[in-house]
């Protein structure tokens, strides 16, 4: 019974500087959990939105379940994240700076529950996708010359 990932934001790292991370459950209906078993979450467009001290996550798709019927769920609801007050009351102060918004990162099984890992983040500008491309390409390259000559 370990943690197990349901599904993963790519793009989270890719478009935003991520600062804070936070574990929150997920408040799910009918057959969301099967429907994230099955893998069919997707976390690309969503994000989180802070109202009236608490924390939403808005247009994760959690498909529908494929034993389901005509009670299935509705696939880009809005589901609200559980967090303690503490953690919420600093959210808040920083999700309302200039500049910073809540990305989800990862969907995943933490001993049988879902948890959602949301994170603080800043935008990046063009310029700083592609410092972060080239500095990825001089890391891999490192790596490859150093494996290269541990090789000889």
């Amino acid at each position: 019974m370990g943690s197990r990932d349901a599904a993963f934001n790519r793009s989270a790292a890719h478009n935003y500087f991520l600062e804070d991370r936070f574990e929150a459950g997920v408040q799910l209906h009918g057959t969301e959990v099967k429907s994230i078993r099955e893998g069919k979450a997707n976390l690309k467009d969503s994000y989180g939105l802070m109202k009236d001290g608490e924390c939403f996550l808005l247009n994760a798709h959690i498909g529908p379940f494929s034993h389901g019927n005509a009670m299935n769920h509705d696939a880009t609801r809005t589901r609200k994240l559980l967090l303690h007050k503490e953690e919420l009351r600093k959210l808040a102060v920083k999700a309302n700076q200039k500049g910073f918004t809540l990305i989800p990162t990862r969907l995943y099984f933490k001993h049988g529950k879902v948890k959602c890992e949301i994170a603080l983040a800043k935008g990046k500008q063009d310029w700083d996708k592609r410092e972060t491309e080239r500095r990825r390409e001089d890391d891999k390259e490192a790596r490859s010359a150093i494996a290269r000559a541990q090789r000889r």
